[in-house]
């Protein structure tokens, strides 16, 4: 008896071992999910250079969602130059892309195997051949750089980039906002990698970040402008929505521009967990992490994330600026659907027009004209194009 009762308190203690080490590495994974959603991460080489032609000018790429895409948009390839600009595709089958090459690459270049397929078709403001200067912009995160394009308006846009991208990713916009007749101020904020580094270096998705806005708000205002149009992208439209509800200076916002914005972080965390084969509860727990300042911080985070306050759906009766809402309903990393749900729950407010095809920020690079247009008209609708 003495032997059985031995073994059965050997067995509960490996048991409970057992459960003690499951609990903690259950507990790291969670952690790490969490400091995945906040860190900001490298560009990623997702596309495969297959054959480069300098005679025709075309480059062969490996068949994804994106680099099959029509439009003009951008390659960042491994080598010189570095970076290029993709016309036409000329022929796909199931297993490549041949696109023409809008950028010169000379024979003998050393082209890499790896590359990122990207909405970036500019780089540098000088692209676009408008006058610019570069500003600086005091934050309470430190100072941020910026480019402005001057125009005789006092109604200035401010562009938001998004998650892991820079101010280049806000340079499509610019023809059409100039051609209106407005200052465009493309500003970076805090830990994008062009901006001020706060120490933990993490997103707040968008909680923390719309301090660095409203400084660059306060900027315009000090120099002539006296209406505000937000323009955000991807995670920018995040950070341009907590501007609108938090700043001191939200009556100077006269209207929005949302580019496949994050318009509520759960349901893109949720989407994007799915199509990761992360199970439940694991997207669940790792929400609750960030929420909590103790894990919040063990998870790289500056601050505990707050969602309630980040559910632009939840709170949209606390908006009162018209909004132009343009995403692509195969978004495929941001899901539209709360978009949709912001513009059913504000349809005084919100104009949304269809978009489909064009993926996540790519709707410029698809539909250059459709989106060109509805930009234009929307601003000369709500009386804020010049």
């Amino acid at each position: 008896m003495k032997s059985l009762r031995h073994a059965a308190t050997i067995g509960a203690i490996a048991l409970a071992g057992a459960a003690a080490l499951g609990a903690a590495i259950g507990g790291a994974l969670v952690l790490r999910i969490a400091r995945e959603v906040v860190t900001p991460a490298a560009r990623k080489q997702d596309t495969d250079v297959l054959a480069v032609d300098t005679g025709a000018q075309t480059i062969e790429l490996s068949r994804t969602p994106d680099t099959e895409l029509p439009g003009r948009y951008g390659l960042f390839i491994e080598g010189a130059p570095g970076h290029v600009k993709l016309g036409a595709v000329l022929h796909a089958d199931q297993h490549s892309v041949r696109r023409k090459l809008l950028t010169q690459i000379d024979q003998g270049a050393q082209i890499g195997r790896r590359a990122g397929f990207s909405g970036y078709y500019y780089l540098a403001p000088d692209e676009l051949q408008l006058r610019y200067d570069s500003v600086l912009i005091g934050t309470p995160a430190g100072p941020c750089p910026a480019w402005l394009f001057p125009a005789e308006s006092t109604t200035w846009v401010i562009q938001v980039h998004g998650r892991g991208a820079t101010r280049s990713e806000c340079l499509r916009a610019v023809p059409v906002l100039h051609a209106a007749g407005l200052p465009v101020l493309i500003t970076a904020y805090r830990n994008d990698g062009e901006g001020p580094r706060t120490r933990p270096g993490s997103y707040g998705l968008g909680a923390t970040e719309w301090r660095d806005v409203d400084a660059a708000i306060g900027y315009a205002l000090r120099h002539g402008a006296e209406r505000i149009v937000l323009m955000g992208w991807s995670m920018g439209g995040a950070v341009a929505l907590q501007t609108l509800v938090s700043s001191e200076h939200s009556h100077t916002i006269a209207g929005m521009i949302l580019d496949s914005p994050v318009v509520d972080w759960r349901t893109v965390l949720r989407f994007q967990a799915k199509e990761m084969g992360l199970p439940d509860p694991l997207p669940q727990l790792a929400m609750d992490a960030l929420g909590q300042p103790w894990s919040a911080r063990l998870s790289g985070a500056d601050q505990a994330i707050p969602f309630d306050e980040l559910d632009m759906v939840a709170r949209a009766a606390e908006l009162d600026v018209p909004i132009l809402l343009l995403h692509s309903d195969d978004d495929g990393f941001v899901p539209s659907d709360a978009s949709h749900a912001l513009a059913g729950a504000r349809p005084d407010l919100v104009t949304m027009p269809p978009f489909a095809g064009a993926r996540h920020t790519k709707l410029w690079n698809y539909d250059q004209t459709r989106w060109t247009d509805a930009i234009t008209e929307w601003l000369r609708g709500q009386g804020l194009a010049s």
